[in-house]
């Protein structure tokens, strides 16, 4: 189970939604300039990330601390779907024009065409998937330690 810290910012029916902690390695990363998650930042668009929504039997509240988890099999079934299953048959489509013969704009076309079978294919798998109990983030746990002392308003730490 791949587990992440949160806080609930919103309650459902059977869920939440949790707001994950960044993890502030931004700022002190050699890669800053070429990472991703820097030039979101950059870009201000770090408001949603990291909201996720998770299915719960807790009775939590909002501002409660958790720690939500998903399968690893989940996580590389989502990735190999995304990732690789593109990749092979954008791949796919360019080798099967290039062995009938046809020239380069036609290879590249096959490749096209290869790409966008596969996205509509994840297109579909996904809207399949997001039904799937199983690939639904979960909360663990809550962390009670740390949002007791809030909700009573005693300083963390001290008795």
């Amino acid at each position: 189970m791949i587990e992440e810290q949160g806080r609930v910012v919103g309650l459902e029916s059977g869920a939440v939604w949790v707001q994950t902690q960044p993890q502030g390695t931004c700022s002190g990363c050699a890669a800053r300039s070429g990472c991703g998650q820097g030039l979101m930042d950059g870009l201000g668009l770090s408001g949603r990330r990291g909201l996720t929504r998770a299915a719960t039997d807790l009775q939590l509240q909002v501002g409660d601390s958790v720690v939500i988890g998903i399968s690893e099999s989940a996580l590389l079934r989502s990735t190999l779907l995304v990732y690789l299953l593109p990749l092979l048959l954008l791949l796919v489509g360019a080798l099967l024009a290039q062995a009938m013969g046809l020239g380069e704009p036609f290879v590249i076309l096959g490749g096209l065409a290869g790409f966008a079978c596969a996205w509509l294919w994840v297109r579909r798998q996904g809207r399949r998937l997001a039904a799937s109990a199983d690939m639904q983030p979960v909360v663990l746990r809550a962390l009670l330690g740390q949002s007791t002392c809030v909700k009573f308003g005693l300083e963390e730490g001290r008795p």
